[in-house]
Formats: structure tokens, sequence, C-alpha cells
């Protein structure tokens, strides 16, 4: 989720931050979280996904993201565009502005804001932090929390805050570009929202373990 270095030319590239298989308290998935840019010295083009694909063959989220991001100093960019949920059904399309950089202590950070095709404003935060235990070997923990201003039953969002994921991943970069990983990871919906999950039967919190690759080119 690093931005990109700011130089005059032209350049890009592909980051597949997660590609996990992920089991534990609830059904199997594969998760993914992976964006790529191109641009150059303070303006340049963001493509965003993540989502989940359930061992019965369906897909439980998934969403892609289309953002025009902007320079606004050493590290941070502010950016703006569009969201696309294709799951939850029914899909959902969102307008996004977002900041993202590296806080002090070199804290990855992710927020952003979205007002979805219902009206429905929402924002969703997520930091992480590489601890490098050796020059290969890096500890990774991670949190992503939502919030919405307002209900959206229909996706099963109620106002307040949704959910929060709490994430630690072990990986070992064989070369830079790929490095496998294992790891845990803690779901819990809140409020309303958890509310909703279990009416309709669902469990509100979800415990993972984690096998995957982070892969860049």
């Amino acid at each position: 989720m690093t931005p990109p270095a700011h130089g005059a030319e032209l350049y890009g590239q592909v980051i597949v931050d997660e590609l996990e298989y992920r089991f534990g308290d609830g059904k199997p998935v594969v998760g993914w979280d992976a964006q790529a840019w191109y641009g150059g010295d303070y303006n340049s083009v963001w493509l965003k996904t993540q989502g989940e694909y359930a061992a019965s063959e369906s897909f439980e989220s998934a969403e892609v993201q289309l953002l025009y991001s902007r320079l606004l100093g050493y590290y941070w960019d502010v950016q703006a565009g569009l969201r696309y949920d294709f799951e939850p059904s029914p899909s959902r399309a969102y307008g996004v502005i977002g900041l993202q950089g590296l806080a002090p202590g070199y804290f990855e950070v992710d927020l952003q804001g979205f007002v979805s095709e219902e009206g429905v404003a929402s924002a969703r935060l997520e930091l992480e932090y590489d601890m490098l235990i050796t020059q290969r070997l890096v500890l990774q923990p991670k949190l992503e929390t939502n919030v919405a201003f307002g209900n959206d039953r229909e996706i099963g969002s109620a106002s307040g805050f949704n959910d929060i994921e709490l994430g630690l991943r072990l990986r070992y970069e064989v070369i830079r570009e790929v490095a496998p990983y294992i790891g845990v990871s803690w779901e819990r919906q809140l409020g309303n929202t958890a509310d909703l999950a279990r009416d309709e039967g669902e469990d509100v919190d979800n415990l993972s373990f984690l096998v995957g690759v982070r892969i860049s080119f």
C-alpha cells in the first residue's frame, strides 16, 4: 500500500498485497486485496480491488475502485473516484474520496469516505505496519474498520460502526517481489449491523487462519 515515489517520468506498479486461503470458524474462503497504479510527479491513476470467494463457489464480497490520485505532500496523496461493489447483492456504486500515505512511525494509512447511489455515506479506515524481524522476515499487524452514517438494510449495513477486522501476517520475502505468508485474522460485526446479521442467522464474529502470498511487479 506504499504510495509511489514522485519522479519526473511515468511509471507504475501492481501489488497483490493479500492473496490468501482463510479457514477457521466460518466457511473457507479465498481472499484478495490488490492495487495497481500508473502516473508521474503529482498525478496518478489507481485501481484497487478486494473481496472474498467462498468454497461454496460464490462471492461473499467483491469491490473495485478506480481513483485519481494527487500528491498533497511528502508521502501523502488525496484520492477521488468511483467504487463498485459486485457483491454483496444488490450491487452498489459509490463516489469515493480518500487520503492515503505514511503516518509518523511509518504506519500505512488508507482513509476513505463513500457516498452510495442510495445516498448513504460511510467511511473505512485501514492501518498497517511492517515490523522487520530480519531483512526478509516481516511481521505485519493490520486493522480495518467501517462506519456508516445511515441505513442500507438491503446490503446488511446499519448506521454506526459496522465491523472491525484485526489481522497479523508473518511473511518471508523470498525475493522482494514474492513473499509467502501465514497469519491469523479476527473479524466482528458491530452494533445494529451485527443485529441485522443475527436476524439472518449469520455469525457476527469469525476467527480465521491464513496462508497466502504477497506479489508485486
